[in-house]
């Protein structure tokens, strides 16, 4: 085989693994790709702050997990660099909705960023339920960048297992 051949091949087989990488990212991780909205003010930027957020990226990932169990559903929703009060969670027409604002934190207060891939601003991240939930028994808590929230399943949407009996 050629040389020119070989490195054919191996430029083919190189797309086709970037091809095959990117299906399955878009496949499994669309949705976590979230719209990150910079917070305005009305007057003049003024703060390192001010300025990260708006040189920050528009996008950013908050990967989600969910299990479902017998009894609740539990999702588990990556979000580092927030606090707990940093959320705003709600059920609405079985989905559950997840609204933030994750804020720039500049520590130096000179120099330039050359690269800026953090996303800050305000987001929306909307997960449809596999299940009826009883929103009001709903738990939440955010613990080293990770929010995880349990919605306790509504009793008709439990599952029970039928026994049956011999006649």
């Amino acid at each position: 085989m050629s040389t020119y051949e070989q490195l054919r091949q191996g430029l083919q087989s190189m797309w086709d693994n970037i091809a095959e990488g990117w299906q399955h990212l878009r496949e499994n991780a669309s949705s976590a790709l979230t719209r990150f909205k910079p917070l305005t003010r009305n007057d003049n930027l003024q703060t390192a702050q001010d300025i990260a957020m708006l040189q920050s990226s528009r996008w950013g990932l908050l990967v989600v997990d969910m299990e479902e169990s017998e009894d609740d559903i539990s999702v588990r929703m990556e979000a580092p660099g927030m606090d707990a009060d940093d959320f705003d969670i709600a059920v609405i027409d079985e989905q559950l909705v997840i609204r933030g604002t994750k804020l720039a934190s500049r520590e130096h207060k000179s120099g330039q960023y050359h690269i800026s891939e953090c996303a800050y601003g305000a987001f929306e991240r909307i997960i449809p339920l596999p299940a009826v939930v009883d929103e009001s028994k709903a738990r939440a808590r955010y613990r080293r960048g990770v929010l995880m929230v349990t919605l306790p399943k509504t009793h008709q949407h439990k599952r029970r297992r039928i026994e049956v009996h011999h006649s």
